[in-house]
């Protein structure tokens, strides 16, 4: 049997536990996030049937023909919503082409809402007409998630738990569809299936993907697998945390690497959790305390932070 190589909680400990089972909640993922940057949820409330299916959208999705997809493909807003092609992503500082293909659902939020002006349109394929309502509501479930873990890792720095979930709040999160296709003969030596990265945003929330490949880097510089089992939702803070918190929460480099058996397809679905484009990401003065007074790094918005790192690893 194969055991979690991180720590694992349970959300309904915190949603629904005793106040020593919420103080343990906050302790124990406060305590991963300042160590390894990562750890797994169970009983995350999250429609495990839901899951399940989206999968199976999403492989029906990829598999549709290139010109098909390709129609889809935002050329406006390059990398928000909508279809990304084959190797259009790839790591910050890295030249070589990450081996997938993608899918972004981004927040649908009411006509009239003045943030309709500020995020893109989102893009739905008309040849699998269940797609919108399916992915709509993943997002939300994961959403619903996403805010309690945010009230956790508020509640373990010391801050109102509404701190990092309100800056949440209407923020331009992203549900991504990922197909890894069978990995080609005549790739870039130096391509995997996603180079080592950090991610850009607040935390990530990946539901379980179809097959292994996820490690993430240790400081000691050796890699360390992170398992893909049934039932669990992997959490991992991104670097517009880490910004907040003065790197009291880590935002741990992670890759995907090729399978052993290259000729296997693998899918996930991470969860970007963004916050709104104008809330600022300057260190927290309890945080820079934590860290002996000094301030590690910048004032600036999350705006500002997404355009730069988007035009880092390719997405605009």
């Amino acid at each position: 049997m194969i055991h979690q190589s991180i720590p694992v909680v349970s959300l309904k400990s915190y949603t629904h536990g005793t106040a020593k089972d919420q103080e343990n909640f906050v302790a124990t993922i406060g305590a991963a996030l300042n160590d390894v940057g990562f750890f797994t949820v169970e009983d995350h409330g999250v429609d495990k049937k839901l899951i399940d299916t989206a999968y199976s959208i999403a492989q029906e999705l990829f598999d549709l023909n290139v010109e098909k997809k390709s129609r889809y493909e935002n050329l406006v807003h390059r990398g928000h919503r909508g279809y990304i092609g084959y190797g259009r992503e790839h790591a910050k500082n890295s030249t070589a082409s990450d081996l997938k293909e993608f899918w972004h659902v981004g927040r649908e939020l009411p006509p009239g809402h003045p943030l309709n002006k500020v995020y893109p349109e989102n893009v739905w394929p008309t040849e699998i007409p269940e797609f919108k309502t399916i992915f709509l509501e993943l997002y939300r479930q994961l959403e619903v998630c996403a805010m309690s873990l945010l009230e956790g890792c508020a509640l373990y720095l010391g801050e109102s738990k509404n701190l990092f979930s309100g800056a949440a709040e209407n923020g331009n999160s992203v549900l991504r569809m990922i197909h890894y296709p069978p990995i080609p003969t005549d790739r870039n030596p130096a391509s995997i299936r996603a180079g080592a990265h950090e991610d850009i945003n607040l935390i990530t929330l990946l539901c379980e993907a179809t097959t292994g490949g996820l490690e993430l880097l240790e400081r000691n510089g050796s890699w360390r697998p992170v398992h893909a089992l049934k039932g669990q939702i992997v959490c991992d803070t991104g670097d517009m945390i880490q910004n907040l918190t003065n790197g009291v929460l880590r935002s741990t480099t992670h890759r995907v690497v090729n399978p052993d058996n290259s000729r296997e397809r693998r899918f996930s679905m991470p969860f970007f959790v963004h916050p709104r484009a104008d809330v600022s990401l300057r260190p927290l003065p309890s945080c820079v305390q934590r860290q002996g007074g000094k301030s590690l790094f910048r004032d600036i918005t999350a705006g500002e932070f997404l355009t730069e790192r988007l035009r880092e690893i390719g997405g605009m």
